[in-house]
């Protein structure tokens, strides 16, 4: 059988095809996608789950002229193949290579960039917003995973959407997992109508009793009230349709037929349209299918044996995290756990499965774990939020109000700081420095090495009087040795690692290894480097500081964060506040002013000039081309 796949060089070719031969065309679709993520890894579960709803989509609308938004981003690989990227698709999520995520600047059939959940609605709706200002009449379609509908966001757009009337549709991929099985009244709403079996046939029997009927007649207006009848009888509460949809499922999203055909009825419709499809995570692999939670996210595999599972040398950050606080929660019952529907990814499962009372996992819905856990310090409890730095930008607003300015003490344990690797700009947490220390009355620590990061934890619970964050990155620890129990550190003060005159580097969190590696490639030149690390990025040790003031005539900070509002700029704005007598040079590097593209961690790292050899070299540049007077400098 002749290959399709390779004939498809965009969406309008899928229209070519006989309707024969779009089962085959699924299939190619399918092996594309495991084959291509087995070799760079990346997001398989949701793509395999959406293939049938991504070729039905294509077979019906013409993009880019019809908008199509996906949410999260994790379900676009298919779209990605049918919309001329199938030859690069290689490169997925490597340096230069096709982006993991739906891209505006990739492909003018990526209509929206995403990569943070419960988005699609309300920019699908800002797309039809804008079609009916200018009088055009193309369609706009957001394509939502269930567990999109836990984020607060996507029941705005909704509620936005049902009150403005435009023509515009959701398609709600219905596979109960987000990343982690999904949870909260909204799964359990969506599971009762899929239960409904019975409502399924009825369904289809008024469809066909509705299409047969003279449009306008009597009959076909008796027809639509006897479905609504049936529907308030068979599904509790319908919920879409008091928002102000046309709700129509719960549908096969893997019968392609059946998708093309609903998808070319529902066009012709008025007004925001819900259509509700079951689909299945990881469809069309075996290992997948198995197990959605692991194969949502993966690095590269064996395609035929599936993902080996080899316990790690060194544990991670993330493991050390969880075992941690389990390890706490067991000598202080008022510690709580929470997470934003990312249990296993931010180390809470020996939490949860020790104290299940304790562990709390909010659904995708930061603002909220947010202001959870305000309310269970407002109680005397103590809450630890597990949030990637990525994520928490969402809570900015909640993490002020609700806890800093109430001097909550709500621990935040900012997991995935710094660049994150293949995921790109979406998910790199490089500014959480700049938005944490910000705030009034909160500490912000970072660790060096994992064993540094328990004692962080234990510094955090410690505080009642405001709240703390700890970032720390991802991957591996370092492999320290990690003894004793978790003790809380005196807070605001540094660790002198090594002695020098010739200059100082003042380092926080992942920067420490590599300033200490700078440092032992200096000394081959002669030059003697004291290297600080500093732990707290707020309060900053004043006391050190000074001392480091009066000694050098330069002071290099090195952060894994923005250097816009990041360590390097607290240095500098306690400095002018202090206003010290001596005049020295200070060098700020750190990540540039700019978003930071896809590539593997240690590529950017090196890019970015953030390894022991890199700040070595631009220290080195620096001292040759020293001249006198203070000055301070931003580098990357």
């Amino acid at each position: 059988m002749e290959p399709l796949l390779p004939g498809i060089a965009g969406p309008e070719d899928v229209k070519k095809l006989p309707r024969s031969s779009l089962t085959q065309l699924c299939a190619e679709l399918r092996d594309e996608i495991i084959t291509g993520v087995s070799r760079s890894g990346g997001h398989l579960g949701a793509s395999l789950g959406v293939v049938e709803i991504t070729v039905a989509l294509h077979r019906v609308f013409s993009t880019p002229t019809d908008k199509i938004v996906w949410d999260v981003g994790h379900q676009a690989y298919g779209h990605k193949l049918l919309t001329g990227r199938r030859e690069r698709f290689g490169t997925l999520r490597s340096k230069g290579g096709v982006a993991g995520f739906p891209k505006q600047s990739e492909s003018p059939h990526d209509m929206f960039g995403v990569g943070h959940a419960s988005t699609a609605i309300s920019a699908a709706l800002g797309f039809a917003a804008a079609r009916d200002a200018e009088g055009r009449k193309n369609s706009v379609i957001a394509v939502v995973g269930d567990g999109a509908l836990t984020g607060g966001l996507s029941f705005e757009g909704l509620n936005n959407a049902g009150q403005l009337g435009t023509n515009m549709i959701v398609i709600l991929n219905d596979n109960k997992m987000s990343i982690s099985p999904n949870v909260g009244a909204i799964s359990k709403y969506l599971t009762r109508i899929t239960s409904g079996k019975h409502y399924v046939r009825l369904e289809a029997d008024i469809w066909d009793l509705l299409g047969k009927v003279p449009h306008g007649s009597k009959a076909q207006k008796m027809a639509g009230r006897i479905k609504e009848s049936l529907k308030q009888l068979v599904v509790p509460t319908i919920l879409f349709e008091e928002l102000g949809f046309k709700y129509f499922g719960p549908l096969d999203g893997h019968d392609l037929p059946l998708m093309v055909k609903t998808l070319r009825a529902v066009r012709k419709l008025k007004g925001p349209i819900l259509i509700h499809c079951i689909t299945q995570k990881g469809r069309g692999y075996r290992f997948a299918e198995e197990d959605g939670q692991r194969y949502h996210g993966v690095g590269k595999f064996d395609k035929a044996r599936g993902i080996k599972i080899v316990p790690p040398d060194i544990p991670s950050y993330t493991s050390v995290f969880g075992e941690t606080l389990a390890e706490l929660a067991e000598k202080d019952s008022r510690i709580h756990g929470i997470t934003a529907a990312m249990p296993s990814g931010t180390g809470l499962t020996p939490l949860r499965d020790r104290f299940p009372a304790r562990f709390h996992d909010v659904g995708i819905a930061e603002g909220h774990a947010v202001t959870f856990s305000a309310g269970l310090a407002s109680d005397g409890r103590k809450p630890v939020v597990a949030i990637y730095s990525t994520f928490l930008q969402r809570a900015l607003d909640q993490i002020i109000h609700d806890v800093a300015l109430q001097k909550l003490p709500v621990v935040f344990a900012v997991d995935r700081g710094g660049v994150v690797g293949e995921d790109g700009p979406t998910h790199h947490g490089v500014f959480d420095y700049t938005y944490l220390r910000m705030i009034p009355d909160m500490v912000v620590m970072a660790p060096r090495d994992e064993d540094q990061l328990r004692h962080m934890l234990a510094t955090g619970l410690a505080r009642d009087d405001g709240p703390s964050s700890i970032r720390y990155p991802r991957g591996s620890g370092l492999g320290v040795s990690i003894e004793g129990d978790p003790t809380p550190l005196t807070i605001g003060t540094s660790e002198t690692l090594a002695e020098g005159d010739d200059f100082c580097i003042l380092a926080v969190g992942s920067m420490v290894r590599e300033a200490m590696e700078a440092a032992d490639v200096l000394a081959k030149a002669g030059l003697s480097a004291e290297v600080v690390d500093m732990r707290f990025i707020k309060p900053l040790d004043e006391e050190l500081l000074d001392s480091v003031w009066s000694r050098h005539r330069l002071v290099v900070t090195v952060e894994e964060n923005s250097l816009a509002g990041g360590f390097g700029a607290a240095v500098l704005e306690w400095a002018a506040r202090s206003g010290g007598t001596r005049r020295l040079q200070v060098l700020n590097l750190g990540i540039p002013d700019a978003f930071q593209e896809h590539a593997s961690r240690s590529e950017l790292l090196e890019e970015l000039g953030l390894t022991g050899r890199g700040l070595a070299r631009r220290i080195q540049e620096v001292l040759e081309h020293r001249s006198g007077g203070t000055q301070a400098q931003s580098a990357s």
